[in-house]
């Protein structure tokens, strides 16, 4: 079972049931996590920039850290996902 990049409308989270690394839907998921990577570096940056500002205001930061936790989220679940795939293909049947 692979944990999906995205949860379902109430939140809980989506999984694959399927050993096709190349079905239609692995390749989407495959995609969405390396689209989430990148957005997490963006923001990574974005809030390193408004850290530094000694100017920047309250809404700055509050804006930086929402943003910074909502890609924390995105970037556990990668690694989640990976790692329970990775575990799987060295584990002996």
């Amino acid at each position: 079972m692979r944990l999906l990049p995205w949860t379902g409308v109430d939140g809980k989270p989506c999984y694959l049931s399927s050993d096709d690394p190349h079905s239609p839907l692995s390749r989407l998921a495959d995609d969405i996590e390396v689209a989430q990577l990148r957005s997490a570096a963006q923001v990574l940056a974005g809030a390193r920039a408004v850290l530094a500002d000694a100017k920047a205001g309250e809404r700055a930061v509050r804006f930086a850290l929402t943003r910074s936790a909502e890609s924390l989220e995105d970037v556990l679940r990668v690694a989640v996902s990976r790692g329970a795939r990775v575990e799987a293909a060295i584990r002996p049947d």
